[in-house]
């Protein structure tokens, strides 16, 4: 887009120079043509704002309007979390803490507390000094020999092929700095992800791709030859992702280059989209000797996987399996339906697939209910952007989370909800090579570190507000909801807790009774 407005502007010179040898005070139009000239050439030079370097001069009027955002757009129409309003006020601090620029707000809380879904923590009349150090989480049950120590907070997936490079540079060359991971998304594992050295969870979906024979079934020989890489350090079984549980993942055609072809292992001329279920088991009981195949051809690496919660049998089913075959992923990630994606049928994003907070609620309930929660880590995805967010999820049970929104808007994206176009004005979500040059590599890994760090930071600040020395200590109770414009409830009043083996006695908690009827091992 640099190069139109160079065009244009040798075009706008060209015709002023014409029409001033036929009447010389056509030349007075350069105090005007002169500035704007100058103005594109620092736009498309400089390097922090991808909007203005994309598309010079015409850029700055997105700047001049996010002025008066404030008084005009108090808030965007989107849903958190925990269901209240997702503001552009939220989506600010993400930029200013990339930026490093003043991340406190005056006037206190935007949000009515007394609106139904309002949720808070509460404080320590006694608060703590915040831990200095962020803990570390290892991930690795009593099958794994390469242990991984996890960030609290890192790179949720999202593939190459979906992003461009300078994205997937500047997301990896950030969790190398700040040594947290990056997953790698379904698309494979490209020369970007391991170009800036970071930490990698290389995420494999139903089309297997970087790991896929001929046929599109899966490669033992492929798989084994990446997963064995220094910077590869745990594997992830996608199962489902909370955009479009039951979808197979969707790339448009306009984004398949030769490059991404060839990763992939797929043609250009039509959409890529994985099928629905994977080809390499059909049980839960296949699902976790496919786990155990992994973590062998891996070299004992961390595997587990991915899901987001849909039918409850079928997860009691897997629980079965592993009290029955003793063996145990390492880790599961929950995904909630309100994740996001970059392309997927509306019916699907609005209306398919539990909502993270229930979910991850069910899944450490069957975890512990089947005695098996002590080995295996849990790990909380889904519209996860500030502090406060990390402290739901952990109180709900999750061990650490992922952050794919959060990341993106570090990187610079403005929502301009393009992904599946091919024309992201900012560079993050296209392959079109003139807009992937308004990312700038260094600077937003910069951004991504600082934003990682940053939040990071604010959720210990909390743990420290209420009286809390470690993120283990956070419990259920320690998190509020407003029900009613009346009444509150805590987290341990609205999802019930299972003890250790509650589901391998008799009587079975009433709420599982019926999974726990029709779950077998042996089928989905």
């Amino acid at each position: 887009m640099r190069h139109v407005f160079y065009l244009i502007s040798a075009v706008a010179f060209a015709v002023v120079g014409g029409l001033a040898l036929l009447w010389p005070p056509v030349l007075w139009s350069l105090v005007l043509l002169l500035p704007l000239f100058l103005v594109g050439v620092v736009d498309s030079l400089q390097t922090r704002r991808s909007v203005r370097r994309n598309f010079p001069v015409v850029g700055n009027l997105r700047y001049l309007l996010e002025m008066i955002r404030p008084e005009i757009n108090q808030y965007f129409v989107e849903s958190n979390t925990d269901g209240t309003p997702f503001s552009r006020e939220l989506r600010s601090v993400v930029y200013q803490r990339a930026k490093l620029e003043l991340s406190t707000l005056p006037f206190g809380t935007k949000r009515n507390v007394y609106e139904e879904g309002y949720e808070w923590m509460n404080h320590s009349i006694a608060p703590r000094d915040p831990l200095t150090e962020p803990p570390r989480i290892t991930v690795g049950g009593p099958q794994c020999e390469q242990p991984y120590e996890a960030a609290l907070l890192n790179v949720s997936a999202m593939s190459f092929g979906a992003l461009s490079k300078n994205a997937i540079l500047a997301l990896n060359g950030g969790a190398a700095r700040g040594g947290f991971y990056h997953n790698t998304g379904e698309g494979g594992v490209s020369p970007y992800h391991l170009q800036p050295g970071g930490d990698l969870v290389w995420q494999v979906g139903t089309g297997y791709f970087g790991c896929r024979d001929e046929r599109g079934r899966f490669s033992p020989e492929r798989f084994e030859r990446t997963a064995r890489g220094a910077t590869v350090k745990m594997i992830e079984l996608k199962l489902s992702q909370g955009a479009k549980p039951g979808h197979g993942g969707i790339l448009p055609k306009a984004k398949i280059s030769d490059e991404i072809a060839a990763i992939r292992g797929v043609g250009k001329e039509t959409d890529v989209i994985s099928p629905p279920y994977h080809t390499a088991f059909d049980s839960p009981r296949g699902l976790l000797e496919f786990v155990q195949r992994l973590r062998e051809l891996s070299g004992g690496k961390p595997v587990g996987f991915k899901l987001c919660v849909g039918n409850p049998q079928e997860f009691v089913a897997i629980g079965k399996a592993m009290v029955e075959t003793g063996l145990l992923p390492d880790f599961v990630t929950v995904d909630g339906s309100e994740g996001g994606t970059g392309a997927a049928p509306p019916e699907f994003s609005n209306s398919m697939g539990m909502p993270l907070c229930e979910g991850l609620a069910f899944v450490n309930n069957v975890l512990v209910g089947f005695d098996v929660r002590e080995s295996i880590r849990i790990i909380a995805a889904g519209k996860i952007i500030t502090g406060f967010h990390m402290a739901q999820r952990i109180a709900q049970g999750a061990d650490f989370c992922n952050s794919a929104r959060g990341m993106m808007m570090a990187l610079g994206c403005i929502q301009a909800l393009r992904c599946n176009t091919n024309a992201c004005p900012v560079g993050v979500a296209t392959q079109d090579p003139h807009l992937v040059g308004g990312l700038v590599v260094g600077d937003k890994a910069r951004r991504v570190y600082n934003y990682q760090r940053e939040t990071v930071h604010s959720f210990l600040e909390l743990l420290g507000a209420a009286g809390l020395s470690h993120p283990s200590e956070l419990q259920p109770w320690h998190i509020n909801r407003r029900v009613s414009p009346t009444e509150a409830r805590n987290y341990s009043q609205i999802f019930d807790s299972l003890e250790p083996g509650a589901l391998l006695k008799q009587p079975v908690p009433a709420a599982y009774e019926r999974a726990m009827l029709l779950a077998t091992p042996d089928s989905f």
